[in-house]
């Protein structure tokens, strides 16, 4: 536990020592990295979501990849493609830069849905398939993608089976004004990243992940984290809940959590805390919900649904 805490402490100070001002957006996505899982960062250009992404893939020791996607990107620009080779008479498969630890989706929704699609089986199970033969991906594998919001130009929005594969989904935000002052003062002169390297390496990173994994999450606690993603499909601004993935990855989320805060076990508050990343960008509001955004529904949610006991109700 006290290796745990030292290795994810130094993550957290690189980290924050490169973005300014957004400890609650570092904090979420060491935690996905923690529970497995793929991170979504959503904002405007120009706030420092693909800062973000390679300065949590660069504290992580292991293979880097970054993709640029475009319009004419094609799926096998992402998970490789087989290629004929004359001197032994058959075709050998190239690997695309899926094949990392951490790959940096940059502007993910640029692309058309059917290359945005060639990730699902990577994130999802970890694989590749390409002409009937399986790849198995590099672990720990994660997926940081970055995209505009959809009401910017040249964009496609995510079909709900790939944002259904991310674990968690952040807005970066505009920093304050302290923090804008301290940008310019210390990154000024160049890129931040220069010459910094890992502060783990990546078998201490599968070792980050396997601690949190067995971490113990009581009757109770599923309960609670089952009844809050029923409470998403019968919810009347709703068209779209949240799946039993979404379950599974709130559970997990919840288990990281609680590593960061230095317990063995998940507490209801642990759930709480990082529902609105994790449930958010699954739902789908109902056209004419007046509701003001899913975040919104989340909290309320989270106001109205109670921690079930053996003989308590699930909500009041």
């Amino acid at each position: 536990m006290e290796q745990f805490a030292a290795r994810t402490k130094a993550i957290l100070d690189r980290m924050n020592s490169v973005i300014d001002g957004k400890p609650a957006e570092t904090r979420t996505a060491l935690l996905t990295l923690l529970a497995g899982g793929h991170l979504l960062v959503e904002d405007v250009p120009g706030v420092g979501k693909t800062m973000l992404a390679r300065t949590l893939a660069g504290a992580v020791g292991g293979t880097i990849n970054r993709i640029q996607f475009t319009p004419d990107l094609l799926p096998t620009d992402i998970t490789g493609v087989s290629v004929y080779d004359q001197t032994r008479n058959q075709f050998e498969f190239k690997p695309g830069p899926v094949f990392a630890n951490v790959v940096i989706g940059d502007e993910i929704n640029r692309a058309s849905a059917k290359t945005q699609s060639a990730l699902l089986e990577a994130m999802a199970e970890g694989q590749v398939t390409a002409d009937g033969t399986t790849y198995r991906l590099a672990e720990p594998f994660m997926v940081v993608a970055t995209q505009n919001p959809v009401e910017m130009d040249g964009t496609f929005p995510l079909p709900e089976a790939q944002r259904d594969r991310f674990m968690a989904r952040i807005s970066m935000g505009y920093p304050d004004a302290d923090a804008e002052v301290a940008m310019l003062r210390d990154h000024g002169a160049g890129s931040p990243l220069t010459g910094l390297g890992p502060v783990v390496d990546i078998e201490e990173a599968r070792d980050l992940v396997r601690h949190v994994a067995s971490l113990h999450v009581s009757t109770p606690v599923r309960r609670y984290v089952v009844a809050l993603c029923q409470a998403t499909r019968t919810h009347p601004h709703l068209r779209l809940g949240a799946s039993p993935r979404a379950a599974l990855q709130l559970q997990a989320a919840a288990r990281a959590q609680a590593a960061l805060a230095g317990r063995d076990h998940v507490l209801p508050d642990d759930v709480k805390d990082v529902a609105v990343a994790v449930l958010s960008h699954r739902l789908l509001l109902e056209r004419r919900s007046g509701a003001d955004s899913a975040q919104d529904i989340v909290r309320t949610i989270l106001s109205d649904v109670r921690v079930p006991t053996e003989d308590a109700p699930q909500t009041r």
